[in-house]
């Protein structure tokens, strides 16, 4: 992983812009954290493979099960990642990573729980979705001799490729999709899902592994001066919780973040 220490501002929105298309990104608050799903930061220290698969089978089941007494008006997601996501989206822990196309998005989010008091650096995550999915389907490829999917292929149908192949033999990759049922706020903010197809294996395990030398995954650290500056940034181009989340939760969150950049210690 290359980390890059950005400290003023322009070099910050150069380092973005000059990411090409074929990059995700996730902002997170805190500079020293690993990437880490909210199953992992839920099980703790208690981690284990088969810790991981009981939370993740038993929280898959109970939440099939109830949604339709609690949703009348949405239709039941049609895969196991799309199931992941609307249960991420409602707080579940799941091993599913946000992540999103837009580089400030990423920016956003990585301000949206920060705590200026606290003077931590914080952090953007870039990866080469190209060369992750290339290296994911490649060595599925070494290992099944009857798996003849490519990059161009899976698009389409990743969710049923995932449920059907990487899921079911717990395949040591990065799988990197967005569902095939996407609501309304993933598709405002551009969203996609990084995650590990062990679900056994913690995600931070398998981006450092082998499989995935010489794809480009990069981690810009940002100093905590820039805070305001990035939110000012953000500000100008329009990019504030309510276009993000586009609800009265939106708004409610922008006026948070208003009072927190202005009573900000300098």
């Amino acid at each position: 992983m290359i980390e890059h220490h950005i400290t003023d501002i322009d070099d910050l929105i150069r380092q973005l812009n000059m990411l090409p298309n074929n990059f995700i990104f996730r902002g997170q608050s805190n500079a020293e954290w690993d990437l880490t799903s909210s199953l992992e930061r839920a099980i703790g220290n208690n981690w284990s493979k088969d810790i991981s698969k009981k939370c993740e089978d038993h929280s898959l089941i109970q939440f099939q099960s109830k949604f339709h007494l609690y949703d009348r008006i949405n239709a039941q997601p049609n895969s196991k990642l799309a199931w992941l996501a609307l249960m991420q989206h409602h707080g579940v822990p799941t091993r599913l990573v946000d992540f999103t196309e837009s580089p400030y998005v990423a920016l956003y989010f990585a301000l949206e729980s920060y705590l200026p008091h606290t003077k931590s650096d914080l952090a953007i995550f870039a990866i080469d979705y190209s060369a992750v999915m290339e290296k994911s389907l490649d060595l599925i490829r070494s290992i099944d001799s009857g798996f003849s999917e490519t990059r161009a292929t899976v698009h389409g149908k990743r969710d049923m490729v995932f449920q059907d192949i990487v899921d079911r033999f717990s395949y040591d990759i990065l799988w990197i999709t967005e569902p095939s049922q996407l609501n309304a706020r993933l598709d405002r903010q551009a969203g996609s899902f990084v995650l590990s197809g062990n679900g056994g294996r913690k995600i931070d395990s398998i981006i450092r592994s082998d499989t995935y030398q010489g794809a480009t995954i990069i981690k810009l650290i940002i100093s905590h001066e820039l805070y305001s500056d990035t939110f000012a940034l953000l500000r100008k181009m329009n990019i504030t919780s309510k276009s993000l989340y586009g609800d009265i939760d939106g708004l409610a969150r922008s006026i948070r973040m208003e009072m927190q950049v202005y009573t900000a210690p300098i």
